[in-house]
C-alpha cells in the first residue's frame, strides 16, 4: 500500500449533520484534493489505471476528491479522508486475475442430468391419469 498522503490537497466547509450550533460555525467538513498527474509515487501506468477506475471522481481539472463530514471534529474527517483516499486509490490499482474458462467435468454433467431426470418424473407423476 503506498502513502502518497504528502501530495494530497486540503479545503474545509461547513458540514451539515450532527453537532448543533457548531455546525453553523465551524468548518469541519474536509474535502481532499490530489492531482493526479503530478504525483511522484505512481507510474503512467498506474495513473492511468487510477484515472479509468475512478473516472466518476476525477473533475475536470484532473483532481481526484473525496469528502468526509462523518465526525464533529475537523482533524478527524481529516485522518478520515486520508484513510479513505488511500483505500481507494490502492483498491484501483489491483489487477484482477483473469478467468481461465473451464469445461464441466462428466460428473457435474451426470448430476444434472439426473436431477433433470427426477424432476421431469416428479412432474410427470402430479399429471392425472384415467
Amino acid at each position: 500500500m503506498k502513502d502518497f498522503s504528502k501530495e494530497l490537497g486540503f479545503k474545509t466547509s461547513r458540514s451539515s449533520g450532527a453537532g448543533g450550533q457548531n455546525v453553523n460555525k465551524v468548518e469541519t467538513s474536509v474535502t481532499v484534493l490530489w492531482k493526479i498527474e503530478d504525483s511522484e509515487f505512481f507510474n503512467d501506468n498506474q495513473k492511468d489505471l487510477i484515472h479509468n477506475k475512478l473516472k466518476n471522481r476525477i473533475n475536470s481539472e484532473g483532481f481526484l476528491f473525496l469528502t468526509v463530514s462523518e465526525t464533529r471534529t475537523q482533524l478527524m474527517n481529516k485522518t478520515k479522508a486520508i484513510e479513505k483516499i488511500l483505500e481507494i486509490v490502492n483498491k484501483a490499482l489491483i489487477i484482477p486475475k483473469k478467468r481461465l474458462a473451464t469445461k464441466p467435468s462428466r460428473a457435474q454433467k451426470q448430476k444434472r442430468l439426473d436431477t433433470k431426470k427426477k424432476l421431469s418424473e416428479k412432474k410427470d407423476n402430479r399429471k392425472f391419469r384415467y
